[in-house]
C-alpha cells in the first residue's frame, strides 16, 4: 500500500493539480472581504455562512470531480492501467489509495478555507473569540460530505477514459445546487448539496431554508458513500484493463 501511495504522490508532483486547492478558499475569501459585516452577536457565524455558500455550494462538489479525474488521467494515457497491474499490487489497494488522495486534496482545501476565514476575520476587525468548536464541526462536516461525491467521481473516472466526460457529468449535477438545496423535499437528499448543508448545519442549527436534521445528513452521506464506493470498487476489480 505504501509503494502505491508513493507512486501516486510522484504523479501529483508532476502536475499542477495541487494549485487548484487554493482556488476556492481564495475566491470565497475575496467574496467575504467585499461583504459588509453587520453588527451581530455571532460575526464568525455570519462570515462562515457567507464563505460557505460559494465554497460548499459550487467549488467543493466541482473539485471532487476534478481531483478524481486528474488522479486517473495518467492511467488512461498510453495503457497506464496495464503497466500498474503487471506490478505486484492489488486493485483494491490502488483504488483505496486513489480515493484517499482525492479526499486528502479536499482536506487541504478545507484547511486553506479555514486559513482564509481567519484572515478575513482579522482584516475585518472581528473581536469576538474564534469559535473553534463550531468551525471544526462545519469544516469537518463539509469534508465528510464530499466522500460520496469523491467515491462516485472516482468510479466514473476509472470507467471512462475521457478526461472531460466525468467533469461534464459533475458540472451538470452541481449547477442545480442553487435551486435544489432550497427545496425542503429534495435538498436534504441531493448528494451534490450535502457539502454546503453540512457546513451550514455545523455552524448552527440551520440557516432558514437550509435547516436540515443532522440525522438526514448522516444517512445520505453514509449511505451514498457506501453505495458509490462499493459499486466503484467492485467494477474496478472486475474491469478488463
Amino acid at each position: 500500500m505504501w509503494r502505491i501511495f508513493r507512486s501516486e504522490l510522484l504523479k501529483l508532483r508532476k502536475s499542477h493539480i495541487t494549485l487548484l486547492v487554493f482556488v476556492s478558499p481564495l475566491l470565497a475569501s475575496l467574496l467575504a472581504l467585499l461583504e459588509s459585516v453587520q453588527e451581530e452577536a455571532f460575526p464568525w457565524h455570519q462570515l462562515l455562512a457567507t464563505m460557505a455558500l460559494l465554497h460548499g455550494l459550487l467549488f467543493l462538489p466541482l473539485l471532487a470531480g476534478v481531483f478524481a479525474a486528474f488522479i486517473c488521467r495518467y492511467e488512461h494515457a498510453g495503457g497506464g492501467w496495464k503497466q500498474i497491474f503487471v506490478l505486484p499490487v492489488s486493485r483494491t489497494g490502488v483504488y483505496v489509495v486513489k480515493f484517499g488522495l482525492v479526499m486528502g486534496l479536499l482536506l487541504a482545501c478545507q484547511l486553506l478555507f479555514l486559513g482564509g476565514l481567519l484572515g478575513v476575520g482579522m482584516l475585518k476587525g472581528i473581536e469576538a473569540p474564534v469559535p473553534w468548536d463550531m468551525l471544526g464541526r462545519s469544516l469537518l462536516g463539509g469534508w465528510v460530505a464530499c466522500a460520496p461525491l469523491a467515491a462516485l467521481q472516482l468510479a466514473v473516472s476509472t470507467a471512462w477514459s475521457s478526461f472531460a466526460a466525468p467533469l461534464a457529468l459533475n458540472v451538470i449535477f452541481t449547477l442545480p445546487n442553487i435551486l435544489v438545496i432550497n427545496s425542503e423535499k429534495f435538498g436534504p437528499w441531493y448528494p451534490w448539496g450535502q457539502p454546503v448543508l453540512a457546513m451550514l448545519s455545523g455552524a448552527q442549527d440551520g440557516f432558514g431554508a437550509f435547516l436540515v436534521p443532522p440525522e438526514t445528513l448522516l444517512i445520505v452521506i453514509a449511505g451514498g458513500f457506501a453505495l458509490f464506493f462499493a459499486g466503484g470498487l467492485l467494477y474496478f476489480r472486475r474491469k478488463a484493463m
